[in-house]
């Protein structure tokens, strides 16, 4: 029935395979481009879109549209990974507080609190100031920032699962589940999570999209991934430059426009899942 609704609803359509031939592109595009990462060329520096480079060359003289492609799996890695971070610190901490109730809620809650009054934009800017301070390996530099991102986003998500794990505990099944003298931990696990996972689908869906855009803006400050690893934040970044801005837009609007395309996609599928796991939804 899900399933169903999903198909019926066209944008949702629509963004699921803008999404797939982002994906595709990116995955795929790479392979078949007759440049490399690493091949300079000053030669063909600051070159406008041709026949030999479809979206033009930077300042070393590097391919944009690889550049772009390689850049565009960094940045849906680091919100597939991210995300799946969140999901899983999230759904334990929320299915424990909902389970558990009395003081383990309390505590879990009161930690979701105080990361919720946290201003995460700036505490993403301080924690990547402090990674270029310590000289992370610009190869490492992006698995700690899918577990920065990650880590400091469960909190919605552990309120909702909280809040459906109290109503499912209260129902007829769990009476019995209780009767059976089956332990805590199968009854978190096997008969209470997987009931929430559809507001964790919705959730995660969502939250890939911030993601990107969280990693977009460090990069885009130069406190994400480091050149001469490429993501479309960093790529993005040239725009700092009034020269390159005004004079070299193949420079900044790919990226850029990847950026809106993937984000724009992701919601789409996002509100699609949300109206197709709604049991209230009639449509």
């Amino acid at each position: 029935m899900a399933l169903h609704r999903f198909t019926r609803n066209k944008l949702a359509l629509i963004g699921f395979f803008i999404l797939l031939f982002m994906v595709l592109l990116c995955i795929i595009g790479p392979l078949l481009s007759p440049y490399k990462l690493l091949e300079y060329d000053i030669k063909m520096k600051n070159k406008p879109p041709s026949s030999e480079h479809w979206l033009g060359t930077d300042s070393l003289g590097r391919d944009v549209l690889l550049r772009m492609l390689l850049a565009g799996r960094i940045s849906l890695l680091v919100g597939i990974v991210s995300t799946s971070i969140t999901v899983i610190i999230g759904a334990t901490l929320g299915a424990l507080a909902g389970f558990y109730r009395k003081a383990t809620d309390t505590i879990i809650m009161r930690i979701a609190d105080i990361f919720m009054a946290m201003p995460t934009i700036p505490l993403l800017i301080i924690l990547g100031a402090v990674l270029s301070d310590l000289k992370v390996d610009p190869k490492y530099r992006i698995y700690f920032l899918m577990l920065i991102i990650g880590a400091l986003g469960w909190t919605g998500l552990s309120r909702l699962v909280r809040g459906q794990i109290l109503a499912l505990r209260e129902m007829e099944y769990m009476q019995a589940v209780e009767a059976l003298g089956i332990r805590d931990r199968r009854k978190i696990f096997r008969h209470l999570l997987p009931n929430t996972i559809p507001i964790i689908i919705v959730s995660a869906t969502l939250g890939v999209a911030g993601a990107i855009l969280y990693e977009s803006a460090l990069s885009y400050l130069g406190l994400g991934v480091v050149p001469p690893t490429p993501s479309w934040g960093n790529m993005a970044s040239a725009a700092n430059d009034m020269i390159v801005f005004r004079k070299r837009p193949w420079l900044w609007i790919p990226p850029g426009m990847c950026i809106l395309i993937t984000v724009v996609a992701i919601n789409l599928i996002g509100d699609g899942l949300r109206d197709a796991l709604d049991p209230k939804t009639k449509k």
